[in-house]
């Protein structure tokens, strides 16, 4: 009998362990094709909600956040970008140019929610690609309504949402949520309302994660 799980996968666009924790997510997933299936639906989190519509400069930003040098910052980079390479999700070489607010980018992909879950998972899916296979800004309206396109929304839709403020209160008030109950760090996928799975993990990690807890709450 298949199990099915509800996962909410709370993340930001711009965070690129989210990129790989989704891509390693998948790759679980199709390992136990047969044993889980799940409900993936994505939860807004904003890692830097103060950020204006210019943006920083990347090497700038991290060197302010994190006090890394540019040749340390390089090698994350390259050490991500390997590991996104293994789960599939294919990295720019030179790394992000500009840091980004992404508060339109979830008001998109909350609607994209409402209309089903499929839609909500290629709208995050070419958002990822868009901003770290292709480098573009996730500020830019149309690099939000080319990621509707390619995720087969209706373009005309999203522009209509971008030019108003549809969907603030709804994506302001799941932020919050998820701060209250204690989500600081991201990604951090929720299965089930009440399991914890903090980090970009290895595909085994969510494989082995998700196996267990479908075997918990299996019916006695």
């Amino acid at each position: 009998m298949t199990a099915t799980l509800k996962i909410d996968f709370v993340s930001d666009v711009a965070c690129p362990w989210c990129a790989v924790g989704l891509g390693s997510l998948e790759q679980a997933l199709r390992e136990l094709d047969g044993e889980i299936t799940a409900e993936l639906r994505f939860q807004p989190f904003e890692l830097n909600p103060h950020m204006g519509p210019e943006g920083q400069d990347a090497t700038e930003h991290l060197a302010q956040k994190y006090g890394s040098s540019p040749e340390q910052q390089a090698a994350n980079w390259e050490a991500l970008r390997q590991r996104a390479a293994a789960v599939g999700v294919p990295f720019k070489r030179e790394g992000r140019r500009r840091v980004w607010n992404t508060f339109d980018a979830h008001r998109l992909l909350h609607w994209a929610g409402e209309i089903n879950l499929r839609a909500q998972l290629a709208l995050k899916k070419a958002l990822l690609h868009a901003y770290f296979g292709e480098g573009r800004g996730l500020a830019d309206h149309q690099v939000l309504l080319d990621a509707a396109e390619a995720a087969g929304l209706d373009v005309e839709q999203a522009r209509t949402i971008l030019a108003g403020d549809t969907y603030a209160t709804e994506v302001r008030e799941r932020e919050r949520f998820y701060t209250s109950q204690g989500i600081h760090a991201v990604p951090s996928v929720i299965v089930n309302e009440r399991h914890l799975i903090q980090g970009g993990q290895p595909p085994e990690v969510f494989a082995r994660a998700l196996r267990q807890i479908a075997a918990e709450e299996a019916p006695a």
